[in-house]
């Protein structure tokens, strides 16, 4: 797909969202985005293929890739991050629904640092209780913070097979999101 969610290449996407250079230290590329997701994917640093993933998907999306990266990884979850897990499928289904809203909101521990509190965070990123646009970093942060604490979970012999499953899934996602634009947009 020639023109992945509004951004013609990587580079366009690091001009658009400057937060991502803080958390990637490859350099932005001329590259389509999920060629360059793909070249990160296969690069020294694979990790930054989640990273890349986070930003360019949009918000709702991204933390919806965050939770089924996670599902795929439940075993290795506490039983709090699965009720975290819960709380964000009812919010990804009615983002606005004030009832999701409040229990998300009520639930987020912003010290945690488990894999599922970070994807609940990035839900409830713009929540003016926990201040979190103040930091500058948008909630792909989170996101990815998120996935990449779950990967880090998984045994060094299956990580990079689980690594390029999650991307595969996020480069699917940007591809569905993108389609569903462009439907949209009609």
């Amino acid at each position: 797909m020639a023109n992945e969610l509004g951004y013609r290449t990587a580079r366009d996407l690091f001009l658009a969202c400057p937060a991502i250079a803080r958390d990637m230290k490859s350099p932005a590329a001329a590259q389509p985005p999920l060629e360059f997701c793909r070249t990160l994917l296969s690069g020294r640093v694979p990790e930054e293929a989640v990273t890349f993933c986070a930003y360019l998907l949009p918000e709702r999306a991204a933390v919806w890739w965050g939770h089924e990266c996670l599902s795929n990884v439940a075993e290795l979850l506490a039983e709090r991050d699965l009720e975290l897990l819960a709380l964000v499928t009812d919010w990804v289904g009615e983002p606005s629904n004030p009832r999701h809203r409040a229990a998300l909101s009520s639930a987020v521990d912003p010290s945690s640092t488990t894999p599922a509190a970070w994807i609940a965070l990035s839900a409830a990123w713009r929540d003016p209780t926990f201040d979190m646009l103040s930091t500058g970093f948008p909630a792909a942060h989170a996101v990815n913070a998120g996935i990449l604490a779950g990967l880090a979970r998984v045994a060094t012999a299956d990580r990079f097979g689980v690594l390029s499953a999650f991307v595969e899934m996020g480069i699917q996602m940007v591809e569905m999101e993108a389609q569903r634009q462009s439907v949209d947009a009609y």
